[in-house]
């Protein structure tokens, strides 16, 4: 058995696991075995009952106290009981969990671990670990315990025995990096970072072997983009750009001045257009600050000089409002272009006409998803692709145009606020471009950071809101997965906030697992002010334009890394109404005060980006969800911006000594590095 084994030789995995694990695109060991843990849950030492607090997961020892309650609330049975030690009482509440009464009713000494809230003015532990009798905790006691990401029918215990398997069974001595990097950098080797990233020993063992882990993502990745770049700078640019009037005329005709960091970004694009080579460019700018209309200048230009333009969006609901947006514009300025959606849910006939428009160069500018990159689409002369970081437009997709007859100019959109030091790197083969002001008459958002004593103000608050024609996200409180689906826990988060805003008001939810149509017609809604009031897990990150929404409220927002946050709170803010974001916490430690303060302060995505960058710690990694738009398997932008500047040197040293990677030392690492290029790896990690 190897890494390339199929998953079904595990023992255990027939059909119907081997679909479940499939659904996680897990079709091999090697598969399985990069597919890391999301958290862990670290099993410390029990404390006093009088020690716990709100927002934590603590572990407790006492004597039930009283009898066991069971009620039933709105088709839910929940158990309670109270547990009590010679520093306090505390109440431990179950759901949907009827059978715990016989269990607990016998008393006697207990251990609990679980999340402390607050409910009525006092603590309480809700759906807690139960270990009973209380001596069965030192097994555990200390250790690290992997969570995966789930899918339905999947449990955690399902992927930890067949993740012990493939490790047990495996030779894992695979290892690229070549001794002189790994030693030089401290780093631990392959066999030993993929044993203890799936069962660490301790905390220590943890960090060694993500530390090397992270490493060899990013160094692969470096590598990856200065090939990409190499390849960007040999092709010369086969399309006439001179200045045409039009785009002058646009710019003079809008209802606003552009800021000079536009004008700057703007000219900087005219610039590439009219090079020598192909331009590859990124226009890095904060929520807000203008970059849509930089980019609509830039098809403009295209269409006006006879050639094609194309802007790709991550989903079709944005991309049918680029189109709308871009066509009223285009009428209302009287500019003699045609503009084309194409989209994957088109009828076959619409779709068959609209590559017949494309094909003859009837349609200037094309807007749509991934559809416009399909084998059918054919252009005539497309000499611009505009995408943002969701779609990122890399070798595969540059090659597919290219057997077409086209090597376009590629402008990539990017409102993730990332330090430029970092994004230098992480974009590698782009040049960067940054708009670092707003227009002049966009309103700052108003926030506030609170604890959960505040959430039925913020409720009133939202009916008041409704009740003057906007509306607002709600961003759903994160629970762990091994107690609750995501899909179930934004439901019942949405039903509760619906009883509480009356029938009034239309409650409307949004999650990860819903099919990608079923949400495009979620936000469809929501646009149309049919929806006013949105229950949504961070999906809504990248969502559609809808300048009515004026609240932003997420709950366990210290969860959250803090460019997350200030992605999230850019869904609003967008119109000429006064906004505001509430971020509600439930942690009352002064780390987790400080940190959230910065976005009081400041709505200044770089600001907080890099404050962000000062203010985390290593033991951040298990209390701050990350990710976002940057998503590496295991690597975070943020939490190891340290790391990725040390690979990013390592690559620079090896591509000095030995360029084209044929030093024996280095055969591995070029053997893999081929292999995550012409599997397109580059593309899907941004």
């Amino acid at each position: 058995m190897n890494e390339y084994s199929k998953i079904r030789e595990l023992k255990g995995i027939g059909d119907k696991t081997d679909k479940l694990f499939q659904k996680l695109n897990i079709h091999t060991v090697g598969d399985l075995l990069h597919y890391y843990p999301r958290s862990y849950d670290i099993y410390e030492s029990a404390i006093p009952i009088s020690e716990i607090q709100e927002g934590t997961v603590a572990t407790i020892t006492g004597t039930i106290y009283g009898k066991v309650q069971a009620n039933q609330a709105k088709n839910l049975h929940i158990t309670s009981i109270h547990v009590k030690d010679l520093t306090g009482v505390v109440k431990a509440t179950w759901f949907r969990m009827p059978f715990l009464k016989n269990t607990l009713g016998r008393g006697g000494v207990i251990t609990l671990r679980g999340r402390v809230v607050e409910r009525r003015g006092t603590l309480c532990m809700e759906q807690p670990e139960i270990f009973f009798p209380s001596a069965t905790y030192n097994a555990k006691e200390n250790t690290m315990q992997p969570i995966y990401p789930l899918t339905t029918g999947l449990s955690n215990n399902m992927i930890m025995k067949a993740m012990k398997q493939a490790i047990d069974y495996l030779d894992l001595k695979r290892e690229f990096l070549p001794p002189s990097i790994r030693l030089e950098n401290h780093l631990a080797e392959y066999n030993y970072a993929i044993r203890q990233i799936h069962f660490p020993k301790d905390k220590e063992a943890f960090y060694h072997a993500r530390e090397r882990l992270v490493f060899e993502e990013f160094l692969i990745f470096i590598l990856a983009l200065r090939r990409l770049k190499e390849t960007n700078e040999k092709t010369k640019n086969t399309f006439s750009f001179p200045k045409h009037d039009a785009v002058d005329c646009l710019i003079k005709s809008l209802p606003y001045d552009l800021t000079n960091a536009q004008r700057k970004v703007w000219k900087e694009i005219q610039s590439d257009m009219s090079g020598e080579r192909v331009m590859s460019r990124l226009v890095q700018g904060d929520v807000g600050s203008g970059k849509t209309i930089i980019a609509l200048l830039g098809l403009v230009l295209s269409g006006t000089n006879g050639y094609q333009g194309a802007m790709m969006a991550p989903t079709e609901v944005l991309a049918k409002q680029h189109y709308v947006s871009i066509t009223e514009l285009f009428e209302e300025y009287n500019i003699p272009l045609k503009v084309e959606l194409l989209t994957g849910s088109m009828t076959a006939k619409e779709k068959r006409e609209s590559y017949e428009r494309i094909a003859s160069g009837e349609s200037n500018i094309i807007v749509g998803t991934h559809a416009l990159i399909q084998d059918k689409v054919e252009y005539k002369n497309l000499a611009l692709v505009v995408t943002d970081e969701q779609h990122r437009f890399g070798v595969k997709q540059r090659e597919k145009l290219a057997e077409k007859g086209q090597t376009p100019h590629i402008l990539v959109m990017s409102a993730t606020p990332i330090p430029r030091t970092l994004a230098i790197i992480l974009y590698g083969d782009l040049d960067i471009s940054v708009i670092d002001e707003l227009p002049a008459n966009r309103l700052p958002i108003k926030n506030c950071v609170v604890d959960t004593s505040y959430r039925n103000t913020a409720y009133t608050f939202i009916k008041k809101q409704v009740a003057e024609g906007r509306q607002c996200y709600v961003i759903c409180p994160m629970v762990e997965e091994s107690e609750f689906l995501e899909a179930e826990n934004v439901i019942d988060y949405a039903r509760m906030l619906q009883d509480e805003l009356g029938q009034s008001i239309i409650v409307g939810h949004l999650h990860g697992k819903m099919k990608q149509s079923e949400k495009d017609a979620i936000m469809e809604r929501f646009g149309k002010n049919e929806i006013q009031v949105l229950v949504s897990t961070t999906v809504i990150e990248v969502g559609i334009n809808v300048p009515n929404a004026t609240v932003m409220m997420v709950e366990n927002a210290e969860r959250f890394g803090l460019a997350q946050l200030h992605q999230l709170r850019g869904r609003v803010g967008r119109g000429k109404h006064q906004s505001y974001c509430i971020f509600m916490s439930a942690s009352k430690t002064n780390d987790t005060k400080e940190r959230l303060s910065i976005l009081n302060k400041s709505n200044d995505g770089f600001y907080i980006a890099s404050e962000d960058l000062k203010l985390r710690g290593p033991g951040d990694l298990f209390g701050i969800r990350q990710s976002g738009v940057l998503d590496f398997k295991m690597a975070d932008v943020f939490q190891d911006a340290k790391v990725l500047q040390r690979a990013s040197e390592a690559a620079a040293q090896l591509m000095k000594v030995d360029p084209h990677l044929e030093l024996e030392e280095n055969q591995n690492l070029k053997n893999y590095l081929n292999f995550y290029i012409k599997e397109g790896l580059l593309e899907t990690t941004l």
